[in-house]
């Protein structure tokens, strides 16, 4: 991690700590936008996430994938409810979709923090919150200006959720390209899933080491016996892979799917090592843990299952011409 990018982190989890402690997030979920919009407008104005992905030309700060996983890992720790994961996407859809006045200026609406989101075959992330909301017809991106919009319950309050059902022709056209535009907001959207569910991990750990010192049994901390000693560090060995995958992802090094598929199950897994290892006090409303596992869970269903994400990439390999490259 650069200096740059180690100051990035400070500062968001600086503002995390005084924002969204576990009371802030749970009072969050009753905010009216669907998200706590107090701590959005500090994310976008003091910190300048919603721009990180974005050219200056567009008023962005010309960072990269890598410093807005960075940020949605730390959101993920939190639980922090915002839209940030949604409009990374929808912005690097329009990266990578060809220039035209209309993409630009969206660009430039994303970065000063109006909420964006691509619509999906399935529930759509902050579908109902969104200020501009993008969908994929045939060769064309569109913006789409009339929506039939249903919110979605979902088990994970801190994720909106909704269907969208749209007229194509009512539609704005944004760019040719679309197949491009929709690779690129896929692989964001399983990398954005990565990050936070290692946030999520992160968070199910330190809450299990935090009590593992404070409980004692027979006259001692719990977190010295050797047996629990020994699950923790198999919970650490997967969030800093999950870490690991998640970095190597966003820099390009390794897949999308790579990093989503180890991330997702592996937060999943720790979520059920903290409710092991904190006993029957992680079943409470009271406690963060349901929080946490929710999350996790959610995070498994968003953008691909594991293993339907594994199996796409061993079709994919079965598929590719024997002396091709990896993408």
């Amino acid at each position: 991690m650069t200096p740059e990018q180690q100051a990035l982190v400070s500062t968001v989890q600086a503002l995390l700590g005084k924002r969204a402690a576990s009371a802030a997030v749970r009072k969050a979920l009753d905010d009216p936008a669907g998200f706590d919009s107090s701590l959005w407008e500090v994310l976008v104005e003091q910190i300048g996430a919603a721009a990180l992905t974005i050219p200056e030309e567009f008023g962005g700060a010309d960072a990269s994938l890598v410093e807005a996983v960075l940020v949605l890992e730390e959101l993920g720790r939190s639980l922090a409810p915002t839209p940030l994961i949604a409009g990374v996407i929808a912005a690097e859809a329009l990266l990578a979709a060809p220039e035209s006045d209309l993409r630009n200026e969206l660009l430039g609406r994303i970065a000063a923090g109006a909420v964006a989101t691509v619509v999906q075959a399935g529930p759509t992330l902050y579908a109902g919150q969104a200020e501009i909301l993008l969908a994929v017809d045939g060769d064309r991106l569109l913006l789409v200006d009339a929506a039939d919009v249903t919110m979605t319950p979902a088990m994970d309050q801190t994720i909106q959720l909704a269907t969208v059902v749209f007229d194509p022709a009512a539609a704005t056209p944004v760019s040719t390209g679309a197949e491009a535009a929709a690779v690129r907001a896929r692989r964001a959207a399983r990398i954005g899933a990565a990050a936070l569910a290692t946030g999520a991990a992160q968070r199910a750990l330190d809450v299990t080491v935090s009590y593992a010192k404070e409980r004692h049994q027979f006259g001692r901390p719990i977190g010295s016996f050797q047996a629990l000693k020994h699950r923790m560090a198999d919970m650490l060995v997967l969030v800093e892979t999950s870490r690991s995958a998640t970095w190597a992802a966003a820099a390009g090094d390794i897949k999308a799917e790579v990093a989503a598929s180890y991330a997702t199950e592996a937060a999943l897994k720790t979520a059920g090592e903290m409710i092991q290892l904190l006993g029957g006090i992680a079943i409470t409303w009271e406690h963060d843990a349901h929080l946490i596992f929710k999350r996790t869970q959610a995070l498994t269903q968003l953008f691909g299952q594991p293993h339907e994400l594994r199996a796409g990439l061993l079709d994919a390999d079965a598929a590719a011409p024997a002396d091709a490259g990896v993408a």
